[in-house]
């Protein structure tokens, strides 16, 4: 009970700091959009994919809550920092609770504002014309859930091994974007150089991306099951390194 209870505690905390940062949640959300809006009916025009502007703008969609998903789970292991840095990791540390329960908290808090954000995205499917049902609405959320906790981990990974938000915005300026642009969230993934799909294919958020699009547009290039099983054992693997890297790092430090 003490270790679902401390779980518990560190889940709210990541949640109401999120809650706080009004401008972060507008962002969160306006961003994406823009991204949707603009560079989905300039380059749709351009590149003439599908029906119009609108049908480019409905293949990206996944593809743009992947890159939501992305950005705040990763982005959120600054937390980790910003504790270390005022003393309150430390009083987590001393805290009756192990340090893999310290690290599944984070990252299901984490992974619970990245998830509310991709829904929010969800329910403005209309916007590029595209039909959702609560059936789909469900299973974009386990997948979204599954991403999130993921990419959470290597947040918080990667937040483990740095110990300043300068060191952590420099190593996630060499990891983020190439995560973003290999997964298959701006053009199909099929057809491209060998050599460019063995990165793609490395890639786990290019099966999230993948799984999206399976659920919500009815288009893929694996099987739904695959994608699922790759994006579950990535976020099950992640989330096990992490907690371990930062219990080793932080029994150093203490």
């Amino acid at each position: 009970m003490a270790e679902l209870e401390g779980i518990y505690t560190i889940w709210l905390r990541e949640n109401i700091r999120f809650t706080r940062y009004k401008s972060r949640i507008v962002t969160s959300v306006v961003t994406p959009l823009l991204w949707l809006v603009i560079f989905g009916t300039g380059l749709g025009s351009a590149v003439r994919f599908g029906t119009g502007a609108a049908g480019y703008q409905a293949f990206i969609f996944p593809g743009i809550i992947g890159q939501t998903v992305l950005f705040t789970a990763v982005f959120s292991g600054v937390s980790v920092i910003m504790d270390r840095q005022y003393g309150f990791l430390k009083e987590i540390l001393v805290a009756p609770i192990s340090r893999p329960s310290i690290v599944l908290g984070k990252a299901l808090g984490i992974s619970t504002t990245a998830v509310i954000q991709g829904l929010v995205l969800l329910l403005l499917s209309f916007i590029v014309a595209v039909p959702m049902t609560p059936l789909i609405f469900i299973e974009s959320a386990v997948v979204i859930l599954l991403i999130s906790l993921g990419l959470a981990g290597v947040g918080l990974l990667i937040a483990s091994f740095t110990d300043s938000m300068e060191g952590f915005n420099l190593i996630l300026s060499f990891i983020v974007l190439p995560i973003f642009l290999l997964s298959g969230a701006l053009f199909p993934i099929t057809g491209l150089p060998s050599w460019l799909q063995v990165a793609v294919y490395l890639n786990p958020l290019t099966y999230g991306v993948d799984a999206l699009r399976n659920i919500i547009l009815h288009q893929a290039v694996l099987p739904l099951y695959v994608d699922v099983l790759v994006v579950g054992l990535f976020a099950l693997v992640m989330i096990m390194v992490s907690a371990f890297v930062f219990s080793k790092k932080e029994q150093s430090l203490m």
